[in-house]
């Protein structure tokens, strides 16, 4: 026999190997109780973290939202409040001046009415105003007298106060004075 037969090479051991020890290293090694607690232990202080941490961004979100809304209601007649201050800036121009003629005053004072229905129309807010002879409408108008008419029963005899709505709520209904039967 030669001596290339009786040492063998690392190829040839490998080959050799325990077939036992090949099974034992494809399967996972089998884990402690301990190893297992400890990987559960681990595992249960990340859910914890991530719970936490969840709980944490959720209560930031409901605060965030809570002063969103207080802003909101602080803040919401901002928009509304820069359409009257130029009206509010002619009216105090109106009084600075000493109108001898009380046609330019008039004039002035239809100029500011204008600006005044303008910022009322940009901040969504709409006059009623019923016209004489029209149906008297309880979601729109409040009745403070009616008086026996020749119009028909409760129509609008007169109006003594105009309304105003926003965004198709109520703010103030017209007062009207209506017809009753004879």
């Amino acid at each position: 026999m030669t001596q290339e037969n009786q040492n063998p090479s690392p190829e040839q051991e490998n080959l050799a190997a325990d077939p036992a020890t090949e099974a034992a290293a494809e399967t996972p090694a089998v884990k402690t109780p301990e190893q297992e607690i400890a990987e559960l232990n681990q595992k249960i202080g990340e859910l914890q973290d991530n719970f936490l941490r969840a709980k944490a961004e959720g209560e930031n979100i409901r605060r965030r939202a809570v002063e969103d809304i207080a802003k909101a209601h602080k803040f919401a007649i901002e928009s509304f409040a820069e359409h009257l201050v130029p009206v509010t800036d002619s009216l105090y121009a109106a009084l600075s001046t000493d109108a001898v003629d009380a046609k330019a005053f008039k004039e002035g004072l239809e100029i500011t009415l204008k600006q005044l229905l303008s910022a009322f129309e940009k901040g969504r807010m709409t006059e009623i105003n019923p016209a004489v002879g029209d149906k008297f409408d309880p979601h729109h108008h409040q009745a403070i007298a009616s008086v026996p008419s020749e119009q028909e029963p409760n129509t609008v005899v007169s109006v003594l106060q105009r309304g105003y709505t926003v965004a198709d709520r109520v703010l103030r209904p017209a007062l009207v004075t209506v017809s009753a039967p004879k």
